[in-house]
């Protein structure tokens, strides 16, 4: 087995065999190349044993890149456009959210644009065949259904679907097509002013997405907004820049950019966009990264809006694209990007990846996601707002206007038995499989729903049999403790399976404490006490 050490050493002579073109022609390079290529030569002719010589490469590839920082990154070229689809917002098959339920193939719900929507295909349906081929009942995996369904645009497959209340199996010519992968969740009314939008990533669609959410909310009488970024680990830095762009009038600094062979690089802000008056919340936690920063780090340096929940990933590092000749990639750190006040928000990875990745970890430990005050800023790392000199930090993260503990007194060990064994995503289904017509006369909407529907003692009693049944024994301590959580998140799945992912948040939210401590501040005086610039930009 190869050994590979000094990796770092050879990173340039990498770049400068694959990438002659952009490379100096330094002498030492040059050096480091040859080096490279002599010893893959030899190894390649006089090994003892025979060799993979593009395994060695990919190998020496990844190692070198492990040296530099956290997110600089290799991708095969079999995993690069199974990795690019969620940025680039679409892939070809036949458009449905499907789950393997009693080893069928399950609707959950048709992609709203796609095909299988577009020829009356519903929630609920199960597919019984794939091309005249029995699939129900043989084992099939989550694999073995995408490699049916999704193919080549304009591509025919023929499923046989089993309907409630039909006899005989509906045949479907399914036309496969771009299916849409959307960024921006179904956005709803909080109340008769406050309108709520999650964004799950930023993609190449993602602000036409939010802009249509937005306008929808505001046609329902929406005056101030709720923009959720929890969990957002970021995506392109395009999109964070015309996203921050809609909150602010023109010529205000978003975010810049610079690296060593970079130069600085601002980005301002335009006359256009959709929402530079009202009032703005925006949701952030330990899971928000890198553009979600960007965006959060513009609106909080403008004293645009005010910014709930817990300190953000601290993603601060600019990732470019560049191709290798197999058709695989790198992704290689070029430039940090700043705040409009000026901050670095990179957390510190001079201890190694393994140090990098465990520090939400440590966070939990040192009581920082329970206590803000157990969070220690030097004063080296101080800025000041542009609009009102708040001061705020850099360094390692965005730290919220206002902190939001985590709330661990409604989990038990039981409650996340039943998380991990997916017993809530697989009796929402069993449910619903009986229920659905009889739910979808009863509620019209999901906000009908939100507001109606409760989860009965009867149906929670189901609920826990079910459990029992996949092997999670009731713990009638733990089950007192979490039964406002259990039911909520039980409610949330149903909903979903009845309308969409919106529909799972607007449930999960009315139980959610940074989402209501959003809502008091949208309705009290926090926004003026704090001279926040949402009447005028």
């Amino acid at each position: 087995m190869i050994q590979y050490k000094n990796v770092v050493a050879v990173s340039a002579l990498l770049f400068n065999s694959l990438f002659p073109s952009i490379s100096s022609a330094q002498s030492t390079n040059q050096e480091a190349s040859q080096k490279f290529n002599q010893l893959l030569n030899v190894v390649s002719a006089v090994y003892v044993d025979s060799v993979d010589e593009m395994k060695m490469v990919d190998d020496a590839i990844v190692r070198l890149l492990a040296d530099l920082d956290p997110h600089s990154v290799y991708i095969p070229k079999k995993d690069k456009e199974k990795m690019n689809e969620p940025l680039q917002g679409k892939f070809e098959g036949v458009g449905i959210q499907f789950n393997i339920f009693l080893d069928t193939i399950l609707v959950v719900s048709p992609i709203s644009g796609g095909p299988s929507e577009k020829l009356g295909i519903l929630s609920g349906d199960k597919i019984v065949t794939i091309e005249n081929d029995t699939v129900a009942g043989t084992g099939i995996n989550n694999s073995d259904v995408v490699k049916y369904l999704r193919g080549k645009k304009g591509t025919i497959v023929n499923v046989g679907i089993k309907r409630s209340g039909e006899t005989e199996l509906l045949s479907f010519d399914i036309k496969r097509d771009k299916i849409p992968i959307y960024s921006v969740e179904e956005g709803y009314l909080v109340n008769e002013k406050i309108g709520y939008v999650k964004v799950t990533r930023f993609a190449r669609n993602t602000v036409a997405e939010f802009n249509a959410q937005l306008s929808a909310l505001q046609k329902e009488g929406m005056e101030d907004l709720i923009l959720d970024l929890r969990g957002n680990g970021g995506g392109y830095l395009s999109t964070a820049i015309s996203l921050a762009d809609q909150f602010l009038n023109d010529n205000k600094l978003l975010v810049y950019t610079q690296g060593r062979s970079m130069q600085k690089d601002e980005a301002l802000s335009s006359r256009g966009g959709s929402f530079r008056k009202g009032k703005l919340v925006i949701l952030i936690d330990e899971g928000s990264a890198s553009a979600s920063e960007i965006v959060s780090g513009a609106i909080q340096d403008w004293d645009r809006g005010l910014i709930v929940g817990r300190r953000s990933f601290g993603k601060g590092l600019v990732q470019k694209p560049f191709p290798l000749p197999d058709g695989s990639e790198f992704r290689l750190t070029i430039s940090r990007y700043y705040t409009p006040s000026g901050r670095c928000i990179q957390k510190p990875y001079d201890k190694g990846k393994k140090a990098y990745r465990n520090d939400i970890n440590e966070r939990f430990k040192s009581g920082e996601l329970t206590n803000p005050d157990s969070i220690q800023m030097p004063d080296s790392l101080k800025f000041s707002t542009k609009i009102n000199g708040r001061t705020v930090y850099g360094g390692g993260g965005i730290m919220p206007d206002v902190f939001v503990p985590i709330d661990t007194s409604t989990r038990s060990d039981y409650y996340m038995n039943l998380l991990r064994k997916g017993v809530f995503n697989t009796f929402s289904l069993s449910y619903l499989d009986k229920n659905r017509n009889k739910l979808s006369r009863t509620y019209n909407d999901k906000y009908e729903f939100a507001k109606n529907f409760v989860v009965s003692d009867e149906l929670l009693a189901d609920f826990i049999k079910y459990g029992e049944k996949k092997k999670v024994e009731k713990v009638e301590e733990d089950l007192e403790k979490s039964k406002v959580e259990i039911t909520n998140l039980l409610k949330a799945y149903l909903a979903r399976g009845l309308f969409n992912a919106g529909s799972y948040f607007q449930t999960l939210n009315s139980e959610d404490d940074a989402f209501k401590k959003a809502v008091d501040i949208l309705s009290d005086d926090t926004f003026d006490k704090l001279k926040v610039n949402y009447k005028t930009q």
